[in-house]
């Protein structure tokens, strides 16, 4: 028998738009900009402006459909201004990340909508279980956090906490605590890809990234449901143009093809295409476009987390570490590692897949120039969960004297966990990086010297306790896993249950610079050192040849 044909299904976006009906649950794809159906989107948006329809909607991501000024946050600045609490169109949100929309975040601190969030992982998980015909997710990724039930259980508003449409509770096998996630199931599926050929087969052959595309699709199909899925393409093609293992969602399970243009289906926040992001073309590292990080507090910090980096390679006695890096300073460890000489030796991974090359970081975070390697988002997070890299980076606003993190949540600062509760709950050592204090501040680094503090920010970030928990060490000494805390100033570890300082940066102050900025006085190391010397070179600091010595010996 034939297959059918897709003709019928490639349509103008509107014609797609007005079969949604009023108070579905609609699940959209998306990383940031990567992924994201931005003309479907808008679209929607429109058709509700236009018509009144289709309103009371209640949207699912598996991170943040959008950017600055674009997707979600478009659509968030225009209802804000337009008609603020008296919009219909939005009911309710369940993403991960909410940082990139200002808007979107004043609406959830208003009680304008119900917002709920969920780590990354747990999202892709969810949508692949009830595809499958399962409930919802089992996972020990939120324990001890602000998602466990027993503190907030991801609801971030009192419009959530009364609904509780998105829910999570705690459960007990083989007498191990694990959280169970559930929610309402999609009607709809807004998702993207690159092609789609006449039997519409979509591929994703010019994206940065493999979101969980299928798993959205899967969630809407399950179970003989009639759910209905509508995908932006960029090309048209025919028949036999895509490698059958190149498809990633068979045509059966798409309803309908809109071909957007070429201006709403962005790589990445900045970058409309490039061929070395989708992985068609590989460009050698050593030929890369390195954007140089200028000698900062921010640069010190991520030479710092790189060091301890090549310590773990050294240790195992290999010439590579793999590790994650998380937005922010992080991030910017790829781009030091490359300024050193050592792209090969520090293989970075980021939680959308990408795996080597230079990870792009701000708005472009999730992509890569020229990876070794494209996972999907739900398999790489798998790996982190199961503890298979070697270490993780990741950003902190709070750190409290248990070593507690808070991420990315304060009083109307409703950014959400993204990934960070994943990578945090598997990765055998972390490094979290992040300066000293925050707010106004005016901290200098003097080459070859170290830190003059001409004004030191007026907010703690080391605190008794976090405002919010997003990491919680709980069993994680005891499993042997190792943490440090980083900073431009200072490097604590964990020990024993609390923060002991162990480095000092020249140029500060113990007690006027460090103790005094803390809301608690941490255990301090008998044998306190003072950091390197060399993260205040103005040069390259000059350590892949001290690295390849030391792996020799």
């Amino acid at each position: 028998m034939p297959l059918p044909r897709a003709a019928g299904r490639f349509v103008e976006a509107w014609d797609a738009l007005s079969q949604v009906r009023d108070g579905s649950v609609v699940v959209v794809s998306g990383f940031n900009l990567s992924l994201t159906p931005e003309y479907l989107i808008q679209g929607l948006y429109q058709l509700y402006r236009a018509t009144g329809h289709p309103r009371d909607l209640f949207f699912i991501g598996d991170t943040f459909p959008g950017s600055p000024g674009r997707g979600f946050d478009w659509v968030a600045e225009r209802l804000y201004k337009e008609e603020g609490a008296r919009q219909e169109f939005i009911r309710g949100m369940l993403m991960a990340y909410y940082g990139w929309s200002r808007w979107l975040q004043q609406m959830i601190v208003e009680d304008i909508i119900e917002a709920y969030t969920w780590p990354i992982c747990v999202l892709a998980h969810w949508l692949r279980d009830v595809g499958a015909g399962k409930p919802g997710t089992l996972s020990k990724v939120g324990l001890g956090t602000f998602i466990d039930p027993r503190q907030d259980g991801g609801a971030l508003n009192s419009l959530a906490k009364e609904r509780r449409t998105a829910r999570v509770s705690v459960v007990e096998v083989n007498d191990e605590e694990y959280l169970f996630y559930s929610a309402p199931l999609p009607e709809v599926a807004l998702i993207r890809g690159s092609r789609a050929d006449d039997h519409g087969n979509i591929a994703l052959c010019e994206e940065g990234i493999i979101g969980p595309v299928l798993q959205m699709a899967q969630a809407v199909k399950s179970r003989g449901r009639k759910g209905m899925v509508i995908a932006q393409i960029l090309y048209p093609v025919r028949s036999g143009s895509i490698n059958p293992k190149n498809v990633v969602i068979p045509g059966p399970l798409v309803d309908y093809i809109v071909k957007a243009p070429e201006d709403k289906h962005w790589q990445s926040a900045t970058i409309k295409y490039d061929p070395r992001v989708s992985g068609q073309i590989l460009v050698p590292l050593e030929h890369l476009d390195v954007r140089g990080v200028p000698l900062d507090v921010r640069k010190v910090i991520a030479r710092r987390v790189l060091l301890e980096m090549l310590k773990i390679a050294i240790e195992q006695g290999r010439e590579y570490v793999i590790v994650n890096l998380g937005v922010g300073i992080p991030s910017l460890v790829s781009n030091i590692a490359a300024e050193e000489g050592l792209s090969e030796v520090i293989v970075s991974t980021v939680e959308s897949g990408p795996w080597g090359g230079l990870a792009l970081h701000g708005a472009d975070f999730g992509v890569a120039i020229s990876p070794r390697a494209i996972i999907p988002l739900i398999d790489q997070f798998s790996i982190y969960e199961g503890g298979i890299i070697d270490a993780a980076s990741l950003g902190f606003l709070q750190v409290d004297r248990e070593g507690e993190v808070n991420a990315s949540i304060l009083p109307g600062r409703l950014t959400g966990p993204g990934g960070f509760p994943c990578i945090s709950t598997g990765a055998p050592r972390l490094f979290f990086a992040g300066q000293f204090t925050a707010g106004k501040r005016d901290i200098r680094v003097e080459p070859e010297k170290g830190i003059r503090i001409v004004q030191d920010g007026p907010i703690k970030k080391f605190v008794n306790k976090v405002y919010k928990v997003l990491y919680c060490p709980c069993k994680a000494e005891e499993e042997g896993r190792v943490h440090l805390y980083i900073t431009e100033r200072a490097v604590f570890r964990l020990s024993g249950g609390e923060l002991e300082l162990i480095e000092v940066a020249p140029g500060v102050d113990l007690e006027r610079d460090i103790l005094e900025k803390m809301e608690f006085r941490p255990r301090i190391s008998k044998k306190l050192e003072e950091m390197p010397k060399i993260l205040y070179s103005p040069t390259r600091m000059g350590v892949a040849e001290w690295f390849w010595r030391e792996l020799k010996r």
